[in-house]
């Protein structure tokens, strides 16, 4: 983390969000970063990159590979570079992460995935870090739509990285071709299991008892917003170059319909560009009706950790002696959680609403300007998803900047920092913010990744 007071503190999922933001000035070094964590000195031999440094063998959300993509397409854009031997560096490496979680993390064979603490911290009722989940849930176990939903999302990064690879070495159309098919296998298997939950029109993740029980744990949260980070759209000219991964593919689309039937998979001889998505069109419908709802996720400053349903109506679960309740809180916790950092229920936080933004952009570039919904829930204004986006990091860019009278809302009622002429102006990236107010909280020294409000000026 850039901070001289805990330095050298690290993250894993935070380090690869901070080199997005680095990549728009140094390109160089956010390489040099994303590399660090595979290298020999840190990756463990089985493919395990460490989570932070006061647990190596937790496990964080595996974005590394989106974000060596991201990078490569933006120095590409900006600085008219493509560094195929960085990506291909990265790419083997991320092979043996990704064969890890498959083999650790899928613990039944079924392309479902019971990962653990996955950055969101304490977002569900209760600890999901191996040991801490044992004790809440003698004997049991559960399956979790996000970590199941960010395994989705990795094999597609990895997808795309071979694809671009397979334009000069043929011998990546293979790999191409497993990864996804994988990815057809977890997207199918999220519906099969019941992770969406069809009369709620949500993802849950579910419960596990030894005698055969098993139930969704209805907690609207962020949790249930993961998948729709799953999703690719590849310029069909593309295809051209990759005729033999083009026809292994259109064979397992055709031979294997049960599992193209709960995604989104177009033919790939259409004459618009191809889709994938673990996020089916009717499941993008309903999501998108929450969470674009004020009275759900959608604040004025960005979308939520935790639907504010929640507020009035806690989801609560009793198991033997433990009873464990979801309420939400916009702020700081206020229940003593996990080392009293219950921080992910309610707050805005800057990582997951980049992945949204990038999400609608992604699935504008396929369904067009003539796919539109209400924004925001009940307002009766429809918009498109570019249209969207661009006002979602308006939302975000507007926690920093002063209203009309002249108040942060980062700053909210300190008025030394408001005001003062010494501090007013120089702005601290927080940890997270107020899911009503907009407020910053948390860290205000330490993280890097609030940072990538660059990112959103840049684009806008």
């Amino acid at each position: 983390m850039p901070d001289k007071w805990e330095y050298p503190w690290f993250a894993a999922w935070d380090s690869a969000f901070h080199t997005i933001s680095i990549g728009l000035i140094d390109p160089d070094y956010a390489k040099k970063q994303l590399m660090l964590l595979t290298r020999e000195w840190y990756m463990h031999p089985n493919g395990q990159i460490p989570a932070y440094e006061w647990n190596f063998s937790d496990v964080n959300p595996p974005i590394q590979a989106w974000a060596a993509w991201r990078i490569y397409e933006q120095e590409q854009k900006i600085y008219g570079k493509k560094d195929t031997f960085f990506l291909e560096r990265v790419f083997q490496k991320l092979l043996l992460n990704f064969t890890w979680w498959v083999n650790r993390k899928d613990k039944e064979g079924k392309n479902i995935f019971q990962g653990g603490f996955l950055g969101l911290d304490n977002i569900g009722l209760f600890d999901r870090s191996g040991k801490h989940l044992e004790k809440d849930i003698p004997f049991g176990s559960l399956d979790q739509a996000d970590g199941t939903a960010w395994m989705g999302m990795y094999c597609l990064n990895m997808l795309r990285i071979a694809l671009e690879l397979a334009q000069k070495n043929p011998a990546y159309e293979d790999i191409a071709s497993k990864f996804f098919e994988h990815f057809l296998y977890i997207a199918n298997s999220m519906v099969k299991v019941g992770l969406w939950d069809k009369k709620d029109a949500f993802y849950y993740d579910i419960i596990h008892q030894p005698n055969g029980d098993h139930w969704p744990l209805k907690v609207r949260s962020m949790v249930g917003l993961v998948p729709l980070f799953g999703i690719e759209v590849i310029d069909r000219k593309l295809f051209k170059k990759i005729p033999n991964f083009v026809k292994r593919m259109q064979w397992f689309i055709d031979n294997k319909p049960d599992l193209s039937s709960n995604v989104i998979c177009t033919p790939f001889f259409d004459d618009k560009n191809h889709i994938f998505s673990v996020v089916t069109l009717d499941h993008l419908n309903a999501i998108l009706k929450r969470l674009f709802d004020p009275k759900e996720f959608l604040c004025s400053f960005g979308i939520r950790s935790l639907s504010k349903y929640h507020k009035n109506k806690p989801f609560s679960l009793s198991i033997g002696d433990h009873n464990h309740l979801v309420k939400y809180e916009p702020a700081e916790s206020i229940r003593a959680m996990f080392g009293g950092n219950s921080n992910w229920r309610g707050p805005i936080w800057f990582p997951v609403n980049f992945l949204i933004i990038e999400a609608l952009q992604k699935f504008h570039n396929y369904l067009g300007d003539d796919y539109k919904i209400e924004f925001p829930t009940g307002s009766g204004n429809k918009k498109n998803l570019r249209e969207i986006s661009k006002t979602l990091s308006t939302y975000l860019i507007n926690i920093f900047l002063p209203n009309k009278r002249r108040f942060r809302p980062v700053y909210g009622n300190q008025n030394l920092f408001q005001f003062n002429p010494m501090w007013k102006d120089y702005l601290l990236f927080y940890e997270f913010f107020d899911g009503d107010t907009g407020k910053g909280l948390g860290a205000s020294h330490q993280t890097g990744w609030t940072g990538l409000i660059a990112n959103l000026i840049y684009q806008l």
